[in-house]
Order: structure tokens, then sequence, then C-alpha cells
């Protein structure tokens, strides 16, 4: 490989992506988001309970910082975009059955793995967390604080993603109270007509409300998802939606690509697919999102996250301190992940372990005294190095090979010989500059990291099973 000099690599943390459509155009292709490595295709159900079990009383061992997430499926309408999983009903008697059996695993896994592990990291998702009454919201989190060490004085990242028209004021003072301090919404657009078409009315009103209720409650950080893509979507429509989230002023947006893929999300064949803005209108509201988000003060964190500068994903940013777990960028996915909940996924000791997906399954399997894994995967030796690159690359916008080599103890050009040659026509097309020292996404590739780090998938490199993506952009 010819290097281009010997410099420290150094990201450009911070910096402003650079919008080429031919690039672009050039490089959309299928790729995953990497919220995990190897990716959730790799999952394979020789995983079971007992290699769960194993590994939660090993874990009982250490005194790092846990991680918990908690997946409420539950939701009270469809929205035809999504693609989680969600179990979509009107019927709140549901719940009550469902946190019986959340307090039998929460139960389970901490007589496992013990409770002195200080939870640094508390998520809860969906679904709808907040299809749940304000009763259960309390129950829910008390069985939480009774059984694992969370931490007091705000002190740990505790989140929740909750639906804004479900969310009264008592609601929202209920979840600061109990101990959540940073919540996130979906909007994804505000526009009558297009929330119309996607099965999702919610007036900006709605919206506005609720971000100004937990203000006044004490949360520290609000974030609002938007989406690009959706059916009659266009330019002059989504500028109206920019202006009013803007004037929100919403600590965090993540500006999230629609991906239709039908065959495999059943509510998306309910969208006109002659609605769907054409390849070039939806790149062009893209561009335009990126530039006005930036322009109204927002640090553009990486692929589809902004933040203030002041806000603590921008902080991490900038002193290098970015991670990346199944919530996407975060500050503290560095810990053990506890998943809790039908489908939720944990990764502990370099182990993935997901539960069943149906919940008579998940069920039955606790009403037996069984934890409910129906798949996992034990990373190699292999994978935790790759692991480690594409991680860094996703969060760092560069990658520092002596960083790797005393890491792992290898010699890192001998090692990715293959990669470093497959990186040679991205640099030429100006994504990144490598040198003998590292790599350096630059601005035109802070779009395309995803692609970037395919490079260096091993899985995605033999092939050897079909996996399904969405598009990079």
């Amino acid at each position: 490989m010819k290097s281009v000099n010997n410099d420290t690599p150094r990201a450009h943390a911070g910096g402003v992506p650079f919008f080429d459509l031919d690039l672009i155009r050039k490089y959309d292709k299928a790729g995953p988001r990497y919220t995990s490595y190897p990716t959730a295709p790799m999952f394979h159900e020789s995983i079971d309970t007992s290699a769960y079990e194993a590994t939660l009383r090993q874990a009982s061992t250490r005194d790092a910082p846990l991680s918990l997430y908690v997946h409420i499926p539950f939701c009270d309408t469809v929205c035809y975009y999504c693609g989680c999983f969600k179990i979509v009903t009107k019927k709140r008697e549901f719940s009550p059955p469902y946190l019986d059996h959340l307090e039998m695993e929460i139960k389970r896994v901490a007589s496992l793995i013990g409770n002195k592990r200080p939870v640094s990291q508390l998520h809860w998702g969906g679904g709808t967390p907040t299809f749940l009454n304000d009763d259960e919201i309390r129950r829910l989190f008390g069985l939480l604080r009774s059984n694992f060490n969370l931490l007091g004085d705000d002190r740990g990242e505790y989140s929740i993603e909750i639906d804004p028209r479900e969310c009264g004021p008592e609601t929202i003072r209920t979840l600061r109270k109990v101990g959540f301090n940073r919540l996130s919404m979906g909007v994804q657009d505000i526009d009558p007509e297009v929330q119309k078409a996607v099965n999702r009315i919610q007036p900006i009103e709605t919206t506005r409300r609720v971000v100004n209720e937990a203000r006044e409650a004490g949360f520290f950080s609000v974030s609002i998802d938007l989406m690009y893509g959706l059916p009659l979507q266009t330019m002059e429509r989504f500028d109206r939606t920019l202006d009013q989230v803007i004037e929100i002023a919403p600590d965090r947006i993540a500006l999230f690509n629609y991906a239709h893929l039908p065959h495999m999300f059943m509510p998306q064949r309910r969208i006109n697919i002659h609605d769907i803005p054409a390849p070039e209108v939806k790149l062009a509201i893209l561009e335009h999102s990126i530039r006005k988000l930036l322009a109204a003060g927002y640090v553009f964190i990486g692929m589809d996250h902004f933040a203030k500068p002041d806000d603590e994903m921008a902080v991490a940013l900038r002193e290098g301190k970015l991670q990346r777990n199944f919530q996407g960028y975060s500050t503290h996915a560095d810990a053990d992940m506890i998943g809790f909940g039908v489908s939720s996924i944990g990764f502990i000791e370099g182990n993935y372990f997901q539960n069943d997906k149906e919940l008579e399954p998940y069920y039955s399997r606790l009403e037996r005294g069984e934890l409910p894994i129906h798949r996992g995967y034990r990373l190699t030796s292999e994978d935790h190095l790759r692991r480690f690159v594409i991680m860094r690359m996703m969060c760092d916008f560069s990658l520092d090979f002596g960083l790797v080599e005393r890491t792992f103890n290898l010699n890192f050009a001998e090692h990715f010989a293959a990669e470093l040659n497959d990186l040679l026509p991205m640099q030429a097309d100006g994504l990144l500059t490598l040198s003998a020292n590292g790599l350096v996404v630059e601005p035109k590739g802070r779009l395309l990291i995803r692609n970037i780090a395919m490079v260096f998938d091993e899985h995605l490199r033999k092939k050897d099973k079909e996996l399904r993506f969405s598009k990079t952009i």
C-alpha cells in the first residue's frame, strides 16, 4: 500500500460532512448500521439458555458498569414505516401479564449476575414504552431498582422512548420522578399529508407541549427522530418540518433514512410505492436537511445523528469517547448490556444473546423457570478485533493502526493487507486518507462511513450467507 504520510491519524471531530451527489450515488448500496458486530443476521440458535446463564455467572465477578435495556413491544396504533418489533393492540390488559413475566426475567437474571455492578446506562425502547400507565411505569422501574445497582443523583444515563400522543403532564413528571433523565420521541414529519400517508397523526402542538413539559420536569436531554424518504415528502414540505423542529430546539436530532422493505416489514405494504420520493428528491432532502441543521448550530455526530454543541454526545465526539450500541451512538455503550423483554438483545462478556421474538414462547419458558434465550453469537478472537476496528471508525472517523496493534498484538498492515488494498479506490475518491500509521475519514466520507466500515466486515467479505440490510444513504 502506498501511504500518504507518517502522521498520526486525527479525526475530523464535529466536522462538516461534504455532500457529493455523484459519490453518494456510487456508494449507495445495502449495508449494516453496525449497532453490533457481527450483525444480528449472523446470530444462530446454538447459543442457548445454559450458555447465557454461565455467562451471567461469569459476569458477576466483574465490577465494571452495566447497561440495561427493556423492550416494551406494545403500540396503540401502527406506523406504516416502522421496522421495529412491535405488537399493535389497543388492549391495555396486555401490560400486566407482560410486567409479571418481566419480573420473572429480571429476578432470574439478577440472581445470577448479582447487584454489585453499577448501572451506568438504562434504556426502555419499543414498541411504545409509554403504552404502560404511570403505575406500571413505577412498578417496572422499581423492579429494576430493587434488583440492580441503579445510580442515584442522576449519575446514570437513564433514557426512555415516548409517544407524545400518549404522554400527558403527569406521565412526564412520573418518568422524571422515578429516575429517567433523558427521553426521545418520534416525530418523523410534521406535514399533515405525510403523517396521514404513514398513519402517524401527531400535531406539532402535541410535540411542542411534551418537549416543554420535559424541560420543566428537569430532563437533561430531549431527542427528536425525523425520517426522510417518506411518502408524499417534498423539499418544501420537509423544509417546513425542519423549521418547526429547529424552533422547538431539541438537544439531539436523529435524521433516519426510510428503508422501504415491505417483504420484511408487513406494515410497509400499506404505503403506496408511487408516493415515495424519487431517489434524487430523497437525496436533495437529505443534503438540504444536513445544511440546515448545521446552520442552526447542531453538530454532525455521524451517520444520522446531530446534537447541540454542549450536549454530552457532541462532547464525547470531541473527546474521542463516543460509543455505539443497539440504540445507535451513545456515551456509555462500552458497558456490558443486559436485554429484558421479548426480542431484546444483550451483549455480555463478548457474547450476544437475544430473547424469543414471540410472546407465547417468551412467557412459557419463563413460567418453566428458564431464561427465554432464542439465539445469539459468541465472538471469536477475529470478531473482537474487527469489532474494535469497525466501532472505532464509526465513532472516531479515524483509525490509529498502532492502537490496534498494541491492543491485539499484531501487525496491522500484514493482517489487513486485503482490506487496505480495497480502501485505495475510496482514497482515490477522497473518502479517506491512508498513511502508514492509520486512516482518517475525510468530509466526503463521513456520510459513507458505513461503506468504509464494511471493508473490514469479515462476514460480508466471505459472503457465505445472504444478508439483507437497508441502503447506506
